[in-house]
């Protein structure tokens, strides 16, 4: 199930009626709120997901289910500016959960069609150099790698990867320069 479709999913399930009623809004309100962040946010989620599973339908596997988990949040979010982090800070932990488990998109292992071309994500992640990189973001302990791939990957100010992962802008900078020091040394460079 694609991004998009996953987003359709979402609306047409009987719980939104819940989760409308649950915050107080109406249907078409949540839904306004869900497609709103799907459209600015969803290819977003999807390139953050990509660096920590190996295969892109996983990726949006994992984003399809963190939109989910913000549509029931819904009613405990009472600051909307913090529904983007929450949704950054669902797809780490998802994906996070995603490798522990050793989980694999049963489409990416049984994938039979031949006309199936890789995105450009998909090219870009193969390329050599890049896969190298990619390997030593993996090998980084979560809390030096998930503020690297926020702020370089995203481009994301410090004040928002703070709000993602919960940590004062300071403990996010220390992670940072720890991050890039370490992640130096994996790729063969001085400290």
């Amino acid at each position: 199930m694609t991004c998009s479709v996953a987003v359709s999913w979402v609306m047409t399930t009987a719980w939104m009626d819940e989760v409308a009623a649950d915050a107080g809004w109406a249907r078409p309100e949540v839904e306004a709120v869900i497609t709103g962040l799907y459209v600015s946010e969803g290819t977003n989620l999807v390139r953050l997901a990509r660096f920590f599973v190996d295969d892109r339908d996983a990726a949006e596997d994992l984003v399809q289910e963190a939109f989910i988990r913000l549509a029931r949040a819904l009613p405990r979010i009472k600051d909307e500016t913090r529904r983007t982090a929450y949704l950054r800070s669902i797809v780490l932990n998802l994906a996070r959960d995603h490798n522990r488990r050793g989980l694999v998109s049963l489409r990416h292992q049984m994938r039979s069609d031949v006309s199936w071309a890789p995105t450009l994500d998909d090219e870009i992640a193969e390329r050599e150099d890049q896969r190298e990189v990619i390997a030593a973001l993996r090998a980084l302990p979560p809390g030096q790698r998930n503020p690297i791939v926020l702020r370089y990957y995203l481009d994301l100010p410090i004040t928002e990867i703070a709000a993602t992962l919960g940590l004062s802008p300071n403990t996010v900078k220390t992670q940072l320069k720890r991050g890039m020091t370490k992640l130096e040394r994996l790729l063969g460079g001085t400290t």
